[in-house]
């Protein structure tokens, strides 16, 4: 197989990048070459900026691939971009959209790929669904042949899977609980979330490729396993050798106490129960199955980031906004109680 990447080094395609090697692919990159020094052997890479169309055009002259997958598409204007590119060029184009563009809030916290697209809280979600009508419109009019997948949370072993945290990632919710500080949880912690390791991910996703079963269909890729976020800080907390100490506080309250995006992130996202049903993508790709626990992977996630020092970002700001937020809630507490 013959395949092309846009991008190919984030958390959700450097698995499938490592796979398809080790299964011989041909594989191209096409990147600006900011993150390829970790990248196996292996990979052909062409060096470019996406957005310079003429350039990318001038580099790929007198080429077709079996696949191509764009990884860094967000909105329709890039999918229009990538049409111009590599219609005629590809025997399947591959959309990574999103989870998230599933109705928020859900009429059935059971998720599959019929279930409705609607998200008023996140503008990130709505960009996907219209890169979606775009795409299935240059499929219906003009026989392009697309695959959209839609990821829910992945994460893999450089960043701890977390409901809330600050702009520089996951590490200073660590930190504090490795301070012995208190760390927020959004809403009371039950609610029911989905978390994908990579690695499982890129099983999935390599078998949709090349699929011709796959041509103009939208599939998820997820584990089936679905855990509340009072398990997931559980876990990260035990990972730590600490005891959790969890302070809950609504996801209203932190989308309207907050710099970050917590509308989309949390009320447009993770503050929703969700459970994916996966038939579809068993259908298609029938030996996979996601193998990887919440607490195995978790765990490893957190011994690689305690080993390996330049994965821990200290962010300072979103750690004084923790202590303004608890200190906040426990006077209120005070206050109530008289």
């Amino acid at each position: 197989m013959k395949a092309l990447f846009i991008g190919g080094t984030g958390t959700i395609s450097s698995a499938i990048t490592k796979q398809l090697l080790e299964q011989g692919c041909e594989l191209y990159l096409l990147n600006r070459g900011n993150r390829n020094e970790s990248l196996p052997e292996g990979v052909n890479l062409i060096t470019a900026d996406i957005n310079d169309e003429a350039q990318v055009a001038k580099l790929i002259e007198g080429m077709s691939f079996d696949v191509v997958a764009d990884f860094i598409a967000f909105v329709p204007s890039q999918l229009e971009r990538d049409f111009r590119l590599f219609n005629g060029k590809t025997k399947q184009f591959m959309f990574i959209s999103s989870a998230s563009a599933y109705q928020t809030p859900l009429s059935d916290y059971r998720i599959t790929e019929s279930t409705p697209l609607s998200n008023p809280y996140w503008e990130y979600s709505r960009n996907k669904i219209a890169c979606e009508e775009y795409l299935t419109k240059q499929y219906r009019d003009h026989g392009f042949p697309v695959t959209i997948v839609r990821p829910s949370h992945t994460y893999d072993e450089r960043s701890i899977p977390l409901g809330v945290h600050g702009r520089n990632g996951s590490w200073q919710v660590a930190k504090r609980m490795l301070e012995g500080k208190p760390v927020i949880i959004h809403g009371d912690g039950t609610s029911l979330w989905t978390l994908t390791h990579n690695r499982d991910f890129a099983k999935g996703f390599i078998g949709l490729m090349g699929n011709l079963h796959a041509i103009g269909e939208t599939v998820h890729i997820t584990s089936d396993e679905s855990v509340t976020w009072n398990q997931i800080y559980e876990v990260i907390a035990d990972a730590l050798g600490v005891k959790l100490n969890a302070v809950h506080v609504t996801s209203d309250f932190l989308a309207a106490t907050s710099t970050e995006d917590y509308r989309g992130g949390l009320l447009g996202d993770k503050s929703n129960t969700v459970v994916f049903d996966n038939s579809k993508l068993k259908r298609l790709v029938p030996d996979f199955v996601a193998t990887i626990r919440v607490d195995q992977g978790i765990k490893a996630t957190v011994r690689n980031i305690l080993a390996h020092p330049e994965h821990q970002h200290e962010d300072p700001e979103f750690d004084a906004y923790c202590d303004r937020v608890i200190n906040a809630i426990q006077a209120a507490e005070a206050a109530v109680r008289g």
